[in-house]
């Protein structure tokens, strides 16, 4: 199990050097990649019993590459009117989470491609010694002609911290189904693994403009099946 962290450990140091991003479905990185000199931004809300939001921005460098930033698990209890913090437990994954996160894409055909990415960071709003958190994937994403459907799987595999209690390395897929293209979407994706990163979510896609997607969706976790409505903004350039 200490080689495990240790290989996530020195990916992540690797990686890091190298700063990445990436949009996601809802929670699976979907392996688009920014355009050069682009800036993508993508804000989601699951609502259940908490408030949690997630923002990421990407940047696109060129030659298939991209770097972002993201805030993680900034969740708020309406009942106690806060912002809940976990630094203690991995019953839970840690929370709020601030990362720096970047993809990089390889063309096996056309239609076809390899793309790797990594997120990697630590909790703040802390009184306690802020700890490391990291989650690295590899997929193979495929499109159609039109690129209107596009569909990707792979694996991960990340800490404790990040995930939750649970299985350290799983499968993960994703999909996008433009029904009507940059007008009605269909996606969805889900996690593996009984921690508190592993979860399905379906949901429908809508333009406000060609640069504007708002999608809401329905989460279940695998762990307790407990289940959320999720809302998220996309900003994508392309």
């Amino acid at each position: 199990m200490k080689s495990i962290y240790w290989l996530l450990f020195s990916g992540l140091c690797l990686i890091g050097r190298l700063s990445f991003g990436q949009q996601t479905y809802f929670n699976v990185p979907s392996s688009d990649i920014v355009d050069k000199h682009e800036i993508a931004v993508q804000q989601q809300v699951n609502i259940s019993e908490s408030i949690r939001s997630s923002t990421t921005f990407n940047y696109g460098l060129g030659r298939e590459w991209e770097i972002g930033f993201n805030l993680y698990n900034l969740d708020y209890l309406p009942s106690d009117r806060r912002i809940v913090a976990n630094d203690s437990t991995t019953e839970k994954s840690f929370s709020p989470l601030l990362m720096l996160n970047a993809q990089k894409a390889f063309d096996i055909t056309k239609n076809l491609e390899l793309a790797i990415g990594a997120q990697g960071g630590m909790n703040v709003l802390t009184d306690r010694r802020p700890q490391l958190v990291g989650y690295v994937y590899g997929h193979v994403a495929a499109a159609s002609n039109d690129e209107h459907y596009n569909f990707s799987a792979g694996g991960y595999m990340a800490n404790a911290r990040y995930l939750g209690d649970g299985p350290k390395v799983g499968f993960q897929t994703g999909f996008d189904a433009g029904i009507f293209y940059q007008k009605l979407h269909l996606l969805g994706d889900w996690i593996s693994g009984p921690h508190d990163f592993g979860q399905l979510v379906l949901g429908v896609e809508v333009y406000l403009g060609k640069h504007l997607p708002l999608a809401i969706g329905w989460q279940r976790t695998n762990k307790t099946g407990s289940q959320a409505v999720v809302l998220q903004l996309t900003y994508n350039p392309e």
